[in-house]
């Protein structure tokens, strides 16, 4: 007894003396193995490491926390001690590091030590990596793993300790342990709460791997199940719903046996049984309630379908379990609810648009089943509703219902989505069905409606629905002509889109470097679309695309035709309307933009339209006066400065159309002269060559000529030989010396030429004489 106080007086001294205290300890844990009676001293020694520490000095905290951590990572090790009240009393030690509460009593001349000093010691020390591998220790003791799991729970809110924990494989061991006996449901809560702080502490992708094998999947599987099934608590929903949150994380992993352990198909069966009504022994005695925990769930549920339909392998799961019609159960009028009475229309509309969305994922896995439930027909009616008078109003306030309040955007946003993601594949199929349905004229008009929605009010889901309608349109009218019956319509569509996404400084960088088929530029490709309407619309041009009336340079043979109605200022003449469903309109202001010089890609044609393009807006501004001369006239005398005012208007917009026509003369010059220019190089190119074929072809005769000929040979020598002296100098140098210009032995050759041609003489006689 006078042992123990004198130990018991040594803990309560200051920091310096906690290495002290851990000796004492330690050979108390010594005597215990052989006598019981230390087990009481033991414990109370254990239960003094959970009081403030106390300090002399403010470096004392640092100066002594090699000793402190030390000690502190001990009382992991002293869970080997066969004890269960040894144990117990280091976990509730261990917890009571998190008691913020400061001492009642102070030694004389101490203070505290900080609230969380004992919290950053267990850290360095690593006391969490030796609790974890203490739970091998109290498998079969379910209070003592309770208490181990209580101060694991604490341990677990540093990031610190759960790395330490995960290094210890805590991930797989805890998950092994949610099956376990406990009446009183403990054991379930604290594993999936530390299991949680794993995961949002620590490597996400090092917890899921440790939680990857069959035996940890059918661990969490079997809990999951008993909770469904049996939990009827508001804590067991909650703890019900973490557990489905988990399997989650599990199901992005492909590696993770979700398939192998029949845990996928109980998650697909549970997410569709309240839509398709088939009776099914999984799910048996389960009913699903309108609570909020229920309502999660079943937005979980659906999140899991969506995952689990990136991997191939589960798509004859999904099928089997008839996950397509339950989803196309929600592709109805929101004013319907069908079979969800006692949901709030808020829910079912967050439930509809997360199912829409989890459709846009599946559909293209279950092609075969989305055609066979009409998946086509029943969104295009859909659609027709999100554009219709119906006046529903979205409420906007889940993640899916982004953009979507006080409107059917939302709605409208994920159908289309849905059609986005089948027609991606590029299915004979799925095209001909929609078509058959007359959706090319349906999208068009939904294209319409979110465009002047656009004017109105800009926002990312319009931009989202048009790019949409676009893809879709384009790729059912890819390969087919036929369904190009609205063509110009949507190019008209298409170049208004453009306007407004000019506004933006990214997209006329993305339309500069934009190419097209055989490398054209949209500059390009807007000229050639300029010529097309006016040559549809009858406007007058030359041979060569110049302008043929200075006067009125754009008008078209319809405007020609219309005689001069005089008509309120309120009403708008025929010239202005023109330009408001006008494509040149477009073309003109996206080369605004664009700019009118330095583009890539242009011909001299193509500069000739461009100048009509640059001065559109002031031959427009021409045509208004003249359509104002046309009106004053029909109705009115102008007095004398009025009409040379007028007259004066007159010859500007005439002159600017004359300064266009010699603009383009002089671009058509140009090109002619670099045409003839580039024609003169080439005849160059070719008379070179020709004159040198003509050279290599008289050289070499001339060489077959002396070869063949000695006569041809000694006049090509004379020759020779008289070039040579020629090119001799006449004038002597004036006391230089005399060099000889031959080179010795060049007289054998000449001998050697008269050998040749005496053996050849010989050759000759003797086949003449043969």
């Amino acid at each position: 007894k006078q042992l123990e106080e004198e130990q018991l007086k040594t803990l309560k001294k200051p920091l310096k003396n906690v290495a002290q205290a851990t000796e004492i300890l330690n050979l108390c844990a010594e005597k215990m193995i052989e006598q019981e009676a230390f087990t009481e001293p033991l414990c109370e020694l254990i239960k003094l490491f959970g009081l403030p520490f106390q300090k002399k000095k403010s470096s004392d905290e640092v100066n002594y926390s090699v000793e402190v951590s030390q000690s502190i990572a001990q009382l992991g090790y002293l869970m080997r001690v066969p004890s269960s009240q040894v144990k117990i009393q280091i976990c509730k030690s261990i917890v009571s590091f998190y008691n913020m509460e400061l001492p009642g009593k102070l030694l004389s001349g101490c203070q505290p030590t900080s609230v969380n000093y004992k919290i950053q010691m267990a850290e360095e020390g690593g006391l969490a990596e030796a609790l974890v591998l203490s739970l091998t220790l109290v498998e079969n003791q379910l209070i003592e793993k309770l208490w181990v799991l209580k101060a694991l729970q604490h341990l677990s809110t540093s990031g610190i300790s759960c790395r330490q924990m995960v290094k210890a494989q805590a991930a797989s061991r805890l998950c092994l342990y949610l099956n376990g006996a406990d009446p009183s449901g403990q054991l379930v809560f604290r594993s999936s709460d530390i299991l949680w702080s794993l995961l949002e502490n620590a490597s996400k992708e090092e917890v899921v791997n440790q939680l990857s094998s069959l035996e940890c999947v059918h661990a969490l599987k079997e809990a999951f199940v008993d909770l469904v099934t049996r939990g009827f608590r508001h804590c067991d929903h909650q703890l019900r719903n973490d557990l489905l949150v988990i399997a989650t994380l599990l199901a992005e992993n492909p590696a993770v046996p979700m398939i192998e352990s029949g845990f996928a198909k109980l998650l697909i069966v549970l997410a569709t049984f309240t839509e398709v009504k088939l009776p099914n022994p999984l799910v048996k005695g389960f009913k699903l309630t309108y609570s909020d925990e229920d309502f999660e769930m079943k937005k979980l549920l659906f999140n899991i379908i969506g995952i689990l339909s990136k991997d191939p392998s589960a798509a004859q799961l999904l099928s089997e379990n008839h996950v397509m019609p339950a989803l196309l159960y929600y592709v109805k009028l929101n004013h319907q609810k069908p079979g969800f009475p006692d949901w709030s229309a808020a829910q079912y509309e967050e439930l509809q648009l997360h199912a829409i969305a989890v459709l846009a994922s599946v559909a293209p896995v279950l092609v075969d089943k989305y055609l066979s439930c009409q998946a086509n027909t029943l969104l295009l009616v859909f659609l027709e509703w999100c554009v219709g008078p119906d006046p529903f109003f979205g409420r906007g306030h889940s993640f899916h219902g982004t953009g979507g309040r006080g409107n059917k955007l939302a709605q409208m946003r994920y159908s289309l989505r849905v059609l986005r993601s089948v027609v991606a594949l590029y299915d004979d199929a799925v095209s001909i069905n929609l078509c058959d349905q007359g959706a090319i004229s349906q999208l068009l008009d939904i294209l319409k409606y979110a465009a002047d929605k656009s004017k109105e009010k800009e926002g990312t889901v319009l931009l989202e629905i048009q790019a949409d309608i676009l893809f879709i349109l384009s790729v059912l009218c890819e390969n087919d002509v036929l369904r190009k019956l609205k063509e110009k319509n949507l190019c008209n569509i298409i170049l208004g889109i453009l306007v407004e996404f000019s506004d933006n400084p990214k997209t006329i960088l993305h339309m500069s470097i934009w190419r097209g088929k055989r490398d054209q530029t949209a500059a390009n490709l807007l000229i050639q679309l300029w010529r097309q309407e006016e040559l549809d619309l009858g406007v007058r041009r030359d041979q060569y695309g110049r302008i043929v009336d200075t006067k009125r340079p754009i008008v078209t043979s319809f405007q020609k035709l219309q005689k001069a109605i005089p008509v309120p200022a309120s009403c708008p003449s025929f010239a202005i309307m023109e330009v408001s469903e006008s494509i040149r309109a477009k073309i003109y202001s996206l080369f605004c933009k664009l700019g009118f010089e330095n583009l890539p890609g242009l011909s001299a044609k193509d500069f000739v339209t461009l100048a009509i393009i640059q001065r559109y807006i002031d031959f427009k501004v021409g045509e208004v006066w003249s359509e104002i001369c046309a009106e004053i006239k029909e109705e009115f005398r102008p007095v004398t400065s009025d009409e040379r005012a007028l007259k004066v208007i007159s010859e500007i917009s005439e002159n600017t159309g004359r300064m266009v026509v010699a603009l383009q003369t002089e671009v058509l010059e140009k090109q002619h002269h670099h045409i003839i220019q580039e024609e003169q190089k080439v005849y160059k190119k070719i008379q070179a060559a020709q004159i040198q074929r003509e050279l290599q072809k008289k050289s070499w005769e001339d060489f077959l000529t002396r070869t063949s000929n000695y006569e041809a040979l000694k006049k090509a020598k004379i020759l020779q030989e008289t070039l040579i002296d020629a090119s001799r100098s006449k004038a002597k140098i004036e006391n230089g010396p005399d060099h000889s210009t031959d080179i010795p032995g060049l007289h054998k050759t000449k001998d050697m030429e008269g050998h040749i041609c005496e053996c050849k003489t010989k050759w000759a006689g003797t086949i003449i004489n043969k």
